[in-house]
Order: C-alpha cells, then structure tokens, then sequence
C-alpha cells in the first residue's frame, strides 16, 4: 500500500495568499468577486480564522459562485455527489492532546497540552451536483455589492473608541487611544469612509487594555506590518458582515511589500494573523446593538 505524504497544509494556504497579493487581487481586498459573506459550512454557519481568506481565495482562484462549502460526505448527506475529477480544499481547524513529559534528573512527571492543526477536504457547492437549490445562489448584482448595510453606522459608532477627524491620513495613534480619520466628505463614498474606520478600530483593539496584542519578539522590526495584516484581516471581515466595500485607504498600501516578506519568512503567520483578526472582529461586535445576546456570543 502506497503511503502518501502528509501535504503541507499551511504552506499551501500561504502560497496561494502570495500568489494572490503578487496578483493584486488578496483575498482581504477583493473578495467580492465571489461572494459577499463568509463562506459558508453546509449548515449555514459561516467559517472563521484561516478558513475565511483562503476558501475566498480558491473561490476567486477557481470561479466559484456559492458561499457554501462541505466534505464529501456532508454532500452525499444532503443527497448531492461530488463530481467526477473535482479537487478538494482544506478547511483547517485545532486540537489538542495532552501529553507527559518525564524530567530526566528529577524523575518528576508533568502534563502538557499539545495544540495541532488538523484539516478536512472541503467542497464547493459549485463542485457538487444535486444539491437542494439554496445551496446555488444567484451571483449577487454589481449595483448591491458595497451597499452600506443597515444599522452599521450605530455599530461603529457605539464602540467605545474615541474617533476624531482631520488630515488626510488614517491612523491609529496607542498613546492617545485615538482613531484619526479624514472626514468622510474626502472619500469617494460614504461606504468607503466605514470600511476605513474599520481598519482603524481593528488596530485599537490591540490596545493593552483590550486585546493587548504584542507581535515584536516574534516579528522584530516588522511587527507593524504584521499588525497592518491583522487590522486588514478584520477590516475585510466586517466589511463582509456589513455588506461594505473592502479596500485599502492609501495610507495603508504602502505596507503590501512587507505583508509579502513577511509570509515568504513564515508559513503560519497568516493563520496567526488571520486568528488574532477573528479575536478583534468578535470584540468589535460585542457592541453592535442590533445584535442579540446568542448572537453576541457567536460574532
């Protein structure tokens, strides 16, 4: 029996966001050619973390029209199959193990856990014949597509982060605790200004009083970039939860040249990332007002 080897799962996820930002087209920034939600599990749930940027990127990468995404039995399930030569992706998620470890001079004995990265094979609907009709959404318009969403201007505007404006920069500034922004008459929509504000708030929440996110003994000297990563990931998180348009202030372009060295130098980065982004989008949530108390939780 021929025994093959265990793929890479996390080097595959960050060539292909490489080879998406060389592209111009990463999958934090343009998401909208596919859909404009998460992707979606075969019940409806939306994926988290990783799971969001890359099942987007294989969605732009491959032409995919359905948010929704499943195992090959989870299709057979729903009384759909798999067609014949279609490839599957990874949908990545953790576990953990304990494990005992025996001090050699001491004799003394001490339990540890152990996370690891474990993947399933992952579907498009698109890939799959025979599914209920739900499952094959019709490509939302162009005219709908960064539609400012209901409520989101309460949302923003109830999180407890001081947001002032002037200048031509946007910027977070830690010593102050402020969101500076240009007003939103300067931007070419009212749609574009809250998705600015997004990244914005995504940084405030590394705050030592909130998340107090600390990326310098892993990434040195570009620590801030990895952070520009973090806050472009929840922009473009929340971007898709409020039905905004997702792109980057110029203020924050500069930065695509060291994103790129950065994954080139370290194949988890961007599951790192791309979790501590998920961390920010649940704490910015927290204070949407239009969400109830289960669905707080769940954000």
């Amino acid at each position: 029996m021929t025994r093959h080897p265990k793929p890479d799962v996390a080097q595959v996820i960050t060539d292909l966001i490489l080879e998406k930002i060389a592209a111009g087209t990463a999958p934090w920034l343009k998401p909208w050619s596919a859909t404009t939600t998460r992707p979606l599990r075969h019940n409806g749930v939306g994926y988290s973390g990783i799971n969001t940027f890359y099942l987007w990127a294989v969605a732009e990468s491959r032409g995919y029209t359905s948010p929704y995404w499943m195992t090959f039995r989870q299709a057979a399930e729903l009384g759909g199959h798999v067609r014949k030569g279609e490839s599957g992706s990874f949908s990545v998620f953790y576990s953990s193990a304990r494990k005992t470890e025996t001090d050699r001079q001491t004799g003394e004995a001490t339990e540890k856990t152990i996370r690891f990265m474990k993947w399933n094979h992952v579907f498009n609907a698109s890939q799959i014949d025979g599914l209920p009709g739900h499952y094959y959404p019709e490509p939302p318009s162009p005219a709908a597509i960064g539609e400012l969403s209901a409520g989101v201007r309460d949302f923003l505007e109830a999180i407890p982060i001081r947001v002032v404006h002037g200048g031509d920069s946007a910027h977070y500034s830690p010593a102050s605790d402020t969101v500076t922004l240009p007003h939103p008459q300067a931007f070419h929509s009212i749609e574009a200004y809250f998705s600015t504000r997004c990244h914005e708030l995504g940084h405030a929440t590394g705050s030592a009083k909130r998340l107090n996110r600390q990326f310098g003994k892993r990434f040195g000297d570009d620590a801030y970039a990895f952070e520009e990563i973090v806050a472009s990931l929840t922009q473009a998180t929340l971007c898709a939860e409020y039905g905004l348009p997702n792109e980057l202030h110029d203020s924050h372009a500069s930065y695509i040249h060291h994103w790129m060295k950065i994954l080139r130098g370290d194949k988890t980065a961007i599951l790192h990332a791309a979790a501590k982004a998920e961390q920010a989008v649940k704490w910015l949530r927290q204070f949407d007002p239009a969400l109830t108390g289960d669905l707080k939780e769940a954000a």
